[in-house]
């Protein structure tokens, strides 16, 4: 267990560290005022995120999308973690390269990936210690 955890650290550091390719949102308008490409999984907001443009290009392939053009912006790993994760105002996490299977990867929004007041496993009150 303590290699998987220092296994996923790496990933984690390499992953905050890295610029990545974000899709905007289909919606109308600006493409400055579009939001982030997002998903939801069972309660929990996913900002969409690749690792370069063959990794978004298999994931518009698998959405039957690939003659779409998609904006998107670069976005440091860590930003997409430490600033638009707490923005969406609900529990979201990153995930990178989805269309990958096994060698996607998942940021869910929990302690020591995203800012403790975004996390879904931070302490409700502080001083009773109960566990959201």
């Amino acid at each position: 267990m303590a290699a998987r955890r220092r296994a996923f650290a790496r990933i984690l550091g390499e992953f905050r560290r890295t610029a990545v390719l974000v899709p905007l949102a289909d919606e109308p308008g600006p493409e400055e005022e579009r939001g982030l490409l997002t998903a939801d999984f069972n309660g929990i907001r996913f900002i969409l995120a690749f690792s370069d443009e063959q990794a978004l290009a298999r994931y518009a392939r698998a959405r039957g999308e690939f003659s779409r053009e998609w904006s998107c912006r670069t976005v440091l790993g860590a930003r997409l973690l430490d600033v638009a994760v707490p923005a969406a105002g609900v529990p979201c996490g990153v995930a990178l390269d989805c269309a990958d299977g096994p060698d996607g990867m998942v940021f869910p929004p929990v302690r020591g990936i995203v800012p403790d007041e975004a996390a879904v496993d931070r302490d409700i009150d502080e001083g009773e210690g109960d566990v959201a």
